[in-house]
């Protein structure tokens, strides 16, 4: 296994924290970036640092707020400048909302695009002529199995943005292919407990067009969902198993790393939906004669 140079958007918790500490675990030099390091997350960047010390591994913190052009261009012009180099980047900056989708305003969706979608736009728009230059690369997409499986309702800003950031990374991979950089997208399911994607969801800012739904023929509805959620995921599901598997990917040789990776303990379909949707995306390729394009080149 070759050491890599590796960025984790958004891992101040959650999968992103996950992650970035099992890639560091795994050998490589790992920049976990988040917002506000000077901060709200200063103190996460002083327990990254001394957890990196006591592990003996190379985990660094970097300044990276997704939602802003100037500070993906300033975060990725630190990693160069700090590592000499940058191999892989693993989106996993986001956030989950919850309510009717009526009750959010458009500046809420809006908000859910920029960090779910535009956000990835951003670090790739200011890292990929570094990864094209090199001729050799890896996009990891974090991405959801709602795009596909299951969806129950009050999700939808959440929905809507990741099935658009699923659209992108599925773009990205024939685009950027014959430049050497591959892609994979995880596909999670919905873990309820051992992150804090659902404690910190945000809600409609409409408290009326809320309170209209709760009081009318959906009240409950919101509390059945979440419960029925919880219900499916078994009591042994593990969400630093999304890590391990990225870990998985980094760690394959290049040209053989999966398309996509699920992990999803309570199965709600999206690999049965993925499968046919790759599949026929294949055959359409292969059917306009770029079929070249599915498999990475070798550039490096």
């Amino acid at each position: 296994m070759s050491k890599q140079v590796i960025l984790v958007t958004g891992a101040s918790s959650g999968f992103g924290l996950m992650t970035a500490k099992a890639l560091a675990q795994a050998g490589h030099t790992v920049y976990a970036s988040m917002r506000e390091t000077q901060g709200r997350n200063a103190p996460r960047v002083s327990e990254t640092a001394a957890w990196a010390k006591a592990q003996g591994v190379d985990l660094r913190t970097a300044e990276l707020d997704v939602q802003s052009d100037a500070s993906a261009e300033a975060g990725i012009a630190f990693i160069l400048e700090d590592a000499g180099r940058l191999d892989t980047i693993v989106h996993n900056a986001g956030h989950m909302m919850f309510g009717p989708a009526e009750a959010f305003t458009p500046e809420q969706y809006i908000q859910q695009y920029d960090v779910n979608v535009l956000g990835a736009q951003r670090v790739n728009r200011a890292a990929l002529p570094h990864l094209r230059g090199r001729g050799q690369g890896l996009l990891v997409w974090v991405g959801s199995s709602s795009t596909r499986g299951g969806t129950p309702p009050f999700l939808a800003p959440y929905f809507a943005a990741k099935a658009a950031m699923d659209a992108l990374a599925v773009s990205y991979s024939t685009e950027l292919a014959l430049w050497g950089v591959e892609t994979t997208i995880m596909v999670p399911g919905a873990f309820t407990k051992g992150t804090n994607h659902f404690a910190h969801s945000g809600s409609p800012s409409d408290t009326a067009r809320v309170a209209e739904y709760e009081a009318g023929p959906y009240a409950g509805i919101a509390d059945q969902a979440l419960k029925g959620l919880a219900g499916l995921e078994p009591a042994d599901a593990d969400p630093a198993e999304v890590a391990r598997q990225i870990v998985r990917v980094v760690d394959t040789p290049f040209g053989r790393r999966p398309f996509r990776v699920h992990v999803d303990p309570s199965q709600d379909g999206a690999e049965v939906v993925n499968a046919v949707a790759d599949r026929m995306r294949r055959e359409m390729y292969r059917n306009i004669g770029l079929e070249h394009l599915l498999s990475p080149a070798e550039r490096a």
